[in-house]
């Protein structure tokens, strides 16, 4: 096979991550897990070519590839790459190397077609079939540092994406001309182009462009902002409308680096913005470094999302705050960010779960305003015992062009 020109996940970072989980697989009684969603695949194998990953609660993983072989061989860190024309031959494949067949499996249900669980309960008959993919999202949510630098390198690359963005605005523009300027120039600074989400249903392409009253507008997705796209068929993201003066323009984009995804968003503005919409940005700049002074290990998330909630009122913009109207309003500031945009923790109402060091969020505490647009302010934050370091580095101002 020959060699690729990127680079490849180190065996001891696949190693380090399969212990963990092996572990996590101990404490919940389970044999083993079968893995075989695209991010799972990639982060503990260190490839995503077509087949299914068997990780053993004791032992070492087993990945049957059935497309393509060879460079999955390539890719992956991993000893036992084996060949297989389909998921029939798992049961065989295992017992030929000597490993029982598990008793009770663990199985990705919250991203797993029922059609494909159906038939691993028939290939595995007397197999009880349990859910791993808590566990499997424990585990992806405390980063290496191996993780935390592509990160940090998807964040430098963010910032370039947004500095750039000043010299693509004009008045008349369309927002999606304006977002394909910006996409374009995301892709001449190595993005990858797919960003991954985990959510069932959930979509998205580089991110949202949006203005003025259009940003405003509510849509299906899991976030403050929707837009109102290109229509129906999508119904999010930038329109056909005019960029023009005097509203602000929201940037919110991913960039996606070797696997690893950074978020961020600006505000621009051709002109001046009124100044009670400055204001209202400020407000969120105030609470977003705030929340990340606390975002400490062995915090709640589901507290750090209260507390930004009463912080919202005390600054006057509850009615505002991550959505225009109570039933738009998202629940949750701020998300977990790795491989997917929707990792573990959620900064969101009733989370239970700690956060730890190396957690990487994204907090994005925004105010919609219907009819006039959207302010606030998004970064990619890591978790660590003094609060949230920063990662992505740009100004939190609005630019007026």
């Amino acid at each position: 096979m020959a060699q690729f020109d990127f680079s490849l996940t180190p065996v001891e970072e696949v190693s380090a991550r399969t212990r963990i989980f092996q572990d996590h697989l101990q404490r919940l009684d389970l044999d083993g897990a079968l893995l075989a969603q695209n991010a799972d695949l990639f982060y503990f194998s260190g490839t995503l070519q077509q087949g299914h990953l068997y990780i053993p609660a004791h032992g070492e993983s087993v990945l049957m590839v059935r497309k393509h072989l060879p460079r999955a061989r390539a890719e992956s860190p991993l000893e036992q790459v084996i060949a297989m024309a389909s998921p029939k031959e798992i049961p065989g494949i295992l017992q030929r190397l000597g490993l029982p067949l598990p008793r009770r499996l663990g199985l990705e249900l919250d991203v797993l077609p029922a059609q494909r669980y159906l038939g691993f309960c028939r290939l595995l008959p007397h197999a009880e079939m349990s859910d791993v993919s808590d566990a499997v999202r424990q585990v992806r949510a405390v980063k290496s540092t191996y993780e935390i630098e592509k990160i940090q390198e998807a964040a430098r690359r963010a910032d370039a994406v947004q500095q750039a963005v000043p010299g693509f605005i004009e008045t008349g523009i369309s927002e999606v001309a304006l977002a394909g300027r910006i996409e374009a120039e995301a892709r001449r600074l190595g993005h990858q182009g797919v960003v991954r989400m985990r959510l069932w249903g959930a979509e998205l392409f580089y991110g949202h462009l949006m203005s003025g009253a259009n940003a405003a507008a509510p849509s299906f997705l899991a976030s403050p902002t929707g837009g109102r796209g290109l229509g129906p068929a999508v119904a999010q993201g930038p329109s056909l409308a005019p960029v023009v003066p005097g509203v602000p323009i929201l940037v919110d984009y991913v960039f996606a680096y070797d696997g690893y995804l950074a978020d961020q968003t600006r505000i621009y503005v051709i002109g001046e913005l009124p100044e009670a919409l400055h204001r209202a940005h400020e407000a969120m700049v105030t609470l977003q470094n705030e929340l990340a002074e606390r975002m400490r290990p062995g915090t709640r998330a589901g507290d750090l999302y209260q507390w930004s909630l009463e912080r919202v009122a005390d600054l006057g913009y509850s009615e505002h705050f991550m959505g225009a109207a109570a039933a738009d309003r998202i629940r949750f500031v701020g998300h977990g960010i790795g491989l997917e945009l929707d990792e573990y923790p959620f900064l969101a109402q009733g989370q239970a779960t700690v956060l730890a060091e190396g957690m990487i969020v994204a907090l994005e505490p925004k105010l919609i305003f219907p009819e006039k647009g959207v302010v606030g302010i998004e970064n990619t934050w890591q978790v660590t015992r003094n609060g949230g370091q920063r990662l992505t580095q740009l100004s939190d101002a609005i630019v007026s062009v």
